[in-house]
Formats: C-alpha cells, structure tokens, sequence
C-alpha cells in the first residue's frame, strides 16, 4: 500500500481551506456508544462485582467464575519481571529510573507547601497533600503498554499517593509478562484484569473486590473515553485522549530518513493518528516524501501507517520556520519535534504543545519510553489549555489562613463592606464581631 501525506504550500490560494480539513477530527461518541456505557455504568453502579465479572465473561472471553480470580497477585507480578530476559528488565528498570527522577524534580519544583506571614501577623498559604487512592487503566487490546503503567504510576507514586489500583483488559486471557512487571517496578497496589467502560465503573463508584478511587487516569478506546466522561465529577479525570499526534519542524538538516520514520512511530499507533511536517525547504519534504515511499515497506504496520498518512498525514511548505512555528501553534499539537540545527532559536517562538523535542538526535520515541517527562499528553489542540500528566495531577492544594488579631481588624472592615453591598449580613457580622470595638450591624447598602 502506498502512503501519500497531503501536499500543501502556505502560498498556495487553497491552503487554508485544505488545511483546516486535513485537521478536521470530530470527537463526538457514537451515540450507540455513549448508551451502551450509559447502561454499564449503571448496572455496575447497582450490583457491583457481579455486573463487572458478567462483562469482563463477555468482552474479553476470561470464563473466570469470581472477582478473585481477576485479581493480579503481588507474587504474580514479580514472578513476571524476575521471568523477563535480563535486556528487558534492565531496560524497564532504566526507563522506570528516569521517569521517576523527572518527576521527583516536577515535585521539588511545584509540588510543595508554603506559607508566609505578612506585615501584621495572618499567615497566608498553600498546602499540599496527595490523593489518597487513584485508578490508573492500561490499554491491553490491540497492544500492550508497559510504558503507560510507568507513566501513570510513578508519579503517583512519587506524589504520595496512598494506594494505586491498576485495570488493564487481557483478552482471553492473555496477560503481558511486561504490563506486570512494569507493574511490579512501579509500585501498584493492586491490580485487575478487567477493561472497558465496566472496569471504569468499579474504580468510580467501587464494589465489593474493587475499591473506589478518587481519580482515573489513562487511554483507552472508545468506550473507556465515554465512560472517563460520564463518571467526571464523581471521581477525577485526567483528560479525554483524541488520536495521536506528530508535528515535525524541519529545516532540511536532519537525515530525510530519520524523520520519516518520526512520522512513521505515531501512523502506526492507529489509522486515526496524526503526522505532520512543516519545512520551507520544498526540495527536501520532497525527499521525506521518498524516504517514506522507500521505508515503508519494511514497516510491519505498514497499511496502519499508509491509511493514517493518506487519511490524515501532511506535508507542508511553509515560507520560512517561523511561519512552521505560527502554524505549529495554531495545531497545538500533542508531541511537537524541532528537527534543526539550532532548536533552541525555534522554541521561545512555540508556545502550545504537550511536548517539545528539541534537536536531531531527540526522536519523540525517546519520550514515549524513557527520557523521563510524561507521555500522557494532551491531544486534538487541548495542549492550549492543557499539561502533560504529571506529579501534580495526584495532588491536591488546600489554601491555609490563621488571620492574626491585628490582622481581623484591617480585613474585618473589608469583608464586612463587600458583604453588605451583595445582601449577606451574617458573613457582614461574623467578621465584624471580630472588630475592637464592635460597630452595630447595618442593613445592605
């Protein structure tokens, strides 16, 4: 199969129209879809285990006769990373190091409480405390992922959290000697074989086998999206993921080759994923162009990448890199590379993106694994608004005021203002009653 991205110029008279189709992606659920879920969320809600065992029967064909049986032991989990060929294992090992550094220095940065007093005595502050239970679903149907039970758990973990409750679906029962032992590296609490809207449900409102958490982190397909939808508010989300996305930056130094195969390493999550390249060097898109007719063939998921660049992918000539930079912005795009001599002139110009690889030598399959920031990233222009999933997504910040006696007298006076002029004389008193002396009370003004 052939794989022929969208070719287009900024110069070009069409351009615009082109390119907000070609970025055109509707996150809208099927409305089959969002009932189906609607329905599962409910019946887990009322009768707990035993709607969860029905649907794991069901959609994952395990023929497990109870709740225990889809429990994950600790012993099983290290029984799967002791089992690993010792590259894998010290690969897991490295890749856990690295992510828990970055996110040990995320905390240090962000993560702390504080607190200060000022002129007159009243202490002023923030404290912060983590999560005392969250869920993190792994996505185990068409691949598994040891790195996003990396990515979820450790900082997690590194924030405090008590208690870590992973879920990932094994279709027939199939389990993934590298989910467990990612597993087992990263310091889960407990784990479960179950997937779907269902396992989304039990970690929301809890069931007998199943404690309920606080918030729910991590992809999944269709139906886990929904149901992360449906259950917000009842426990935390961390973000409802679109496609993935690859936005290349190019100024013609890199070897055509290697960004190629950039693009390639997001066309082949699924069809639906996205890949762009922006370059004012018209003759060498042309050569990426060529590498990817020569490289793809090689590929093993090959008609994946072909229908996902046919369908979605682009390569566009821009007239300079800081026309790529103001378009880069406009697309927000999950993982953004700046493939060029010199980044670091490129990247004070970019200000929307879930990730950043700056350099050559950075491929953004470095950051899916092992560089150390997180790959949980906003997608579908979210990164304008959104961050990266990280230590401060298990934490939580409580504000902290001891308002001293000289302090009340100052403060008193001003809330009692503004609570007269919106009605409400009881807050008016309550800080009035602190004044020496104490004024009568007024009638709003």
């Amino acid at each position: 199969m052939k794989a022929q991205a969208l070719m287009l110029s900024t110069s070009d008279a069409g351009f615009e129209a082109a390119f907000q189709a070609r970025l055109h992606w509707s996150a809208e659920t099927d409305s089959a879809i969002e009932q189906r879920v609607a329905d599962i969320l409910a019946d887990v809600k009322a009768r707990g285990d035993a709607a969860v065992l029905e649907y794991t029967q069901r959609f994952d064909g395990l023929p497990a006769s109870s709740m225990q049986a889809l429990e994950l032991t600790p012993a099983e989990l290290q029984a799967a990373f002791e089992g690993l060929p010792a590259a894998q294992r010290e690969a897991l090992q490295s890749a856990a190091a690295r992510v828990r550094s970055y996110h040990e220095a995320q905390k240090r940065a962000s993560g702390e409480s504080w607190s200060y007093r000022d002129a007159d005595g009243t202490l002023l502050g923030q404290k912060v405390t983590p999560l005392d239970r969250v869920g993190i679903y792994v996505p185990g149907g068409k691949a598994a992922y040891p790195s996003s039970v990396l990515m979820n758990a450790i900082p997690a973990h590194v924030a405090g959290v008590g208690e870590i409750i992973m879920v990932v679906p094994t279709p027939q029962g199939e389990k993934n000697p590298l989910v467990l032992a990612a597993a087992f590296v990263a310091g889960v609490s407990r784990a479960f074989t179950i997937g779907g809207a269902q396992a989304v449900a039990a970690l929301a409102y809890g069931t007998a086998t199943v404690p309920a958490v606080d918030k729910i982190t991590g992809p999944g397909n269709a139906y886990v999206a929904a149901a992360k939808r449906r259950v917000f508010g009842t426990v935390g989300i961390d973000m409802i993921a679109g496609p993935s996305e690859i936005l290349v930056l190019a100024d013609g130094s890199t070897p055509a080759d290697w960004v190629a195969m950039d693009l390639f390493s997001q066309a082949e999550h699924d069809e639906l994923a996205q890949s762009i390249l922006l370059c004012p060097d018209a003759a060498y898109i042309a050569q990426v162009q060529a590498a990817i007719d020569r490289l793809l063939p090689e590929m093993p998921r090959r008609d994946i990448i072909a229908k996902s660049l046919n369908d979605r992918g682009a390569l566009i000539h821009t007239r300079s890199m800081e026309e790529a930079c103001a378009i880069s912005n406009r697309i927000a795009p999950e993982h953004l590379e700046i493939s060029s001599r010199e980044p670091g002139q490129w990247e004070p110009l970019l200000k929307h993106a879930g990730a950043i690889f700056m350099g050559a030598y950075t491929s953004e399959s470095l950051g899916d694994y092992c560089a150390g920031p997180n790959h949980v990233l906003p997608t579908s222009g979210t990164a304008r608004f959104s961050s990266p999933l990280g230590v401060y997504d298990f934490q939580k910040r409580s504000s902290l005021i001891e308002v001293s006696a000289a302090g009340a007298q100052t403060l008193g006076r001003t809330a009692a203002e503004l609570a007269y002029g919106e009605g409400l004389q009881a807050h008016a008193r309550a800080a009035e009653l602190r004044l020496d002396p104490v004024p009568p009370m007024r009638t709003s003004s």
